[in-house]
């Protein structure tokens, strides 16, 4: 994961993980990204032994890393926060030599890889609003037309908001903004229908193995397009209705085949807008909405897949 000293305790979803894990009595080690290597076929991972608790500032103590065996772990979690930069691409690369008739790998890296966030979406056109991928403006604005005068343009790569504008017909910062999001027609980029629902706000739906574990909206302030928490959008309450029990089983083949077993999915109105896979987040929001523990069935779903290759 990313520096663990850094993250918010309040908000994290890798971190109650970690602690869900700890009062089960499971052992937890930590390390990042660069700590991965590769030697004679052997995945290694300098990681040191982590406690948590529960006070902001104290909240992790690290004992002293050790070079180990990836193999030797019962579950490895691969939680490096977007962007799906280089860094993450090798990183996956390296994870993906790990024996997995030994140790689960959640999410599979080689998943991670192939279920993009931005792109996944476009296996599954009848679910998603009309999109198109593309690098050049006129295509863009002849699209914008086409669907009424009224799109979000977003960079393939952006997250947590990041890049994201919305285009409508006879603003005349339109040409502008698709030479800067496209860099003059060399960069690829996603262009979405506007959806007006989704100024009561998005959906980040907690997919797990299959299945819709909770939602929430996250809804945008009145000065802003975007939703995500942590450019201003505030969390309300959602319930799963048949749409999203729906959304969950048109993608569970396509996300099991890939081993992506843990995912945020997006949905404004009825359609779905992103696939998270890389570190979704909203666990604890929705816990704290709703009442509930989603972190228990995840370590409950990682703990059944881990006796099962003990077997």
């Amino acid at each position: 994961m990313d520096p663990i000293e850094r993250i918010d305790i309040t908000k994290d979803t890798t971190f109650v993980f970690l602690r869900e894990s700890q009062d089960r009595g499971h052992e937890n080690h930590y390390c990042h990204t660069r700590d991965l290597m590769v030697d004679g076929g052997n995945v290694l991972a300098a990681a040191a032994p982590l406690e948590v608790s529960s006070v902001q500032g104290r909240h992790s103590k690290l004992g002293d890393a050790k070079l180990t065996e990836a193999g030797s772990f019962d579950a490895v979690f691969m939680r490096k926060d977007p962007p799906f930069d280089i860094d993450f691409f090798f990183s996956t690369h390296l994870l993906s030599l790990i024996d997995e008739s030994k140790t689960f790998v959640f999410n599979r890296a080689a998943g991670l890889r192939e279920a993009t966030e931005k792109l996944f979406i476009m296996h599954f056109p009848d679910l998603i609003p009309e999109t198109i991928v593309s690098s050049d403006p006129v295509q863009i604005l002849g699209f914008c037309d086409s669907v009424g005068g009224d799109i979000v343009v977003k960079p393939l790569d952006g997250c947590g908001g990041m890049g994201i504008f919305r285009v409508t017909q006879g603003d005349l910062n339109t040409h502008s903004i698709l030479e800067t999001v496209t860099e003059e027609g060399k960069r690829q980029i996603m262009a979405q229908r506007f959806i007006p629902e989704s100024r009561r706000g998005d959906q980040r739906l907690i997919y797990l193995d299959g299945k819709a574990l909770g939602t929430m909206f996250r809804v945008p302030r009145a000065d802003d397009l975007r939703g995500n928490i942590h450019v201003g959008g505030t969390c309300e309450a959602a319930e799963l209705g048949p749409r999203e029990h729906e959304i969950c089983e048109r993608l569970a083949p396509a996300l099991d085949e890939l081993g992506i077993y843990f995912a945020g999915l997006d949905i404004i109105g009825d359609r779905l807008t992103e696939v998270n896979v890389t570190s979704p987040t909203g666990v604890q929001e929705i816990n704290t909405l709703n009442g509930v523990k989603l972190e228990a069935n995840v370590i409950d779903f990682v703990e059944s897949k881990c006796r099962a290759l003990a077997r």
